[in-house]
């Protein structure tokens, strides 16, 4: 019992000093005051007497406590490491391609020409492409970001429709694109010396199917370089990527393997090069491998497919979870 005049050491704590002490004789407070409300849980709640806004802060700040079905969760880890796989195989793409922009840096680099005066540039665009794509899918998939997943979806849907639209024109067209690939071997050997990588292809070309020239050896004739009225030490020879036996038991190249053949009848010059163009050959090549081409085109359009319509399902099962979260009472009901 406390005597008269003796102040509580509960109220001496709740009112910091601000009351008076309470008496016998002293009427009941009807205002007391009490703890005050934190600055930081009044914004955190906003308005306790306003309908619904309690929940909103919680709802858009907290991530979903919701797990994904068992089903979702797999499409999730699964659209996750294909396109980590393929994101894998565009940034080493994009990097060689850069690598070789970076080292080469041809001065007579433009779009003026022919041909692309440098081919690694296709190589570095279609690595970017291909990477930017694989990495939403992949960010997308694992942190579960909505417009990550619906970007990659659009971008899938789009190549695929490319895809088909250019086999439709390879089938309808495939008489002209047969002219264009001719021609173009002609460009090719015409700029042979203009550019390295051009220079490595069209030897790699060569080298593999075992060909020279476009139509026949004598096409080399058309560049500058090895022309019989040239007055440089090629004039009338030929590549060493032409020859036969271009390392003639030997472990290096012989770079003049080639050297005046153009100059010698077509017998003679048979026992040192390839008298047969890489166009007959090549056209061969694609006659008798074009079921393998069909395949590989439908194998790769069937796994964009079903990357596609794992995102897609991932996507409805990401829609479903908020739809949950969204009717998932708040912590003060």
């Amino acid at each position: 019992r406390m005597e008269e005049g003796e102040r509580s050491p509960l109220l001496s704590q709740g009112t910091a000093g601000h009351a008076q002490p309470l008496t016998r004789n002293s009427p009941p407070a009807s205002n007391i005051p009490g703890p005050a409300l934190r600055e930081d849980q009044v914004g955190a709640w906003g308005c306790r007497c306003c309908p619904g806004a309690k929940h909103q802060a919680w709802r858009e700040g907290q991530a979903s406590s919701l797990p994904l079905p068992t089903g979702s969760s797999c499409v999730k880890y699964l659209t996750f490491l294909s396109n980590f796989l393929f994101s894998l195989l565009a940034l080493w793409a994009l990097a060689a391609g850069l690598w070789g922009l970076t080292v080469k840096r041809s001065p007579e680099g433009g779009w003026g020409g022919a041909l692309p005066t440098d081919p690694m540039l296709g190589l570095l665009l279609g690595g970017l492409l291909v990477s930017v794509v694989t990495l939403s899918g992949c960010l997308g998939a694992l942190c579960k970001n909505s417009c990550l997943l619906r970007f990659y979806c659009g971008a899938v849907l789009t190549c695929l429709a490319l895809e088909a639209l250019a086999g439709a024109l390879v089938v309808a067209l495939w008489g002209p694109l047969q002219d264009g690939l001719k021609y173009t071997l002609h460009v090719a050997i015409v700029h042979y010396r203009d550019d390295p990588d051009l220079c490595f292809l069209l030897d790699q070309v060569q080298l593999g199917l075992q060909c020279c020239g476009a139509v026949s050896y004598q096409d080399w004739q058309q560049n500058l370089y090895f022309n019989c009225s040239s007055p440089g030490v090629q004039a009338c020879s030929l590549p060493a990527s032409c020859c036969i036996n271009p390392r003639e038991e030997g472990a290096l190249v012989n770079t003049q393997c080639g050297f005046g053949v153009l100059h010698l009848d077509p017998d003679a010059a048979g026992q040192v090069v390839y008298l047969q163009g890489c166009w007959p050959v090549l056209q061969q090549w694609l006659r008798g491998n074009m079921r393998a081409i069909g395949s590989c085109a439908i194998t790769v359009a069937v796994i964009q497919g079903t990357e596609l319509l794992w995102a897609a399902c991932l996507l409805r099962a990401l829609a479903v979870q908020k739809a949950a979260k969204d009717t998932e009472p708040g912590p003060l009901e």
